[in-house]
């Protein structure tokens, strides 16, 4: 008998054939038609998993964010188990610098989906800040450990200093998208203003904070 075909998975290969086309030549170039020839399936498989365009959208934006989280998390795990609450903090906000093509794609069709949501309803309906403030939640946790730690100061606010780091990793990975930075003068960038709020004593902390000393001979990454 033939296999039967595994829903979960081709609609998952349905997904990721509708990412490579956002990714490669924008959110506009999907169709069903185009997802198909990518997919290397006929019109007819598409349209049975997804009866409209609306739906496919959808559904891919559903896979994008579970995929984001999934690197995210895997970031994390690699930071190690002893890793500071600091050190996870700046596993998580790299992740929003596009270092290789896989987050080059994330990155620029995440965006997409965030501008289209602003004019389209059926997108806009959605939870789509969902995932965002999950991870500043997860980031404002990581930072009230690091401050009940006396990794950074006492007089620190977790909330607002997550809502702002997240905010500047996000414009620095557009800002790589863009050319106008490299990646390692958006990771520099990241890891200047986690020193700036490391206390002295913490360990690597004093190196760090003495590598973007002015004296110190390093040239602060500039916008170009």
């Amino acid at each position: 008998m033939p296999k039967l075909a595994d829903h979960g998975e081709r609609r998952a290969q349905i997904a990721e054939a509708l990412l490579r086309i956002a990714g490669s030549r924008g959110l506009h170039a999907v169709t069903m038609r185009s997802v198909a020839a990518e997919a290397g399936f006929a019109v007819a498989v598409v349209q049975y998993y997804f009866e409209s365009k609306e739906k496919l959208l959808l559904f891919a934006l559903q896979h994008l964010a579970q995929r984001v989280g999934e690197r995210v998390r895997e970031r994390v795990a690699e930071a190690g188990s002893n890793a500071s609450p600091l050190r996870v903090v700046e596993a998580v906000l790299a992740q929003a610098v596009p270092a290789d093509e896989e987050s080059r794609i994330f990155h620029l069709v995440y965006t997409a989906y965030a501008v289209l949501s602003v004019t389209d309803p059926a997108l806009a309906a959605q939870p789509f800040l969902d995932a965002p403030d999950q991870m500043q939640t997860f980031v404002a946790d990581r930072l009230r450990e690091a401050r009940d730690a006396a990794e950074v100061a006492a007089d620190l606010d977790p909330e607002s200093e997550a809502a702002g780091l997240l905010v500047m990793s996000a414009g620095l990975g557009t800002s790589v998208l863009l050319g106008q930075r490299s990646v390692e003068q958006a990771l520099d960038i990241l890891r200047y203003h986690l020193a700036r709020i490391a206390l002295p004593d913490i360990p690597n902390a004093d190196t760090a904070r003495a590598a973007h000393e002015p004296n110190a001979g390093h040239r602060e990454a500039r916008p170009t």
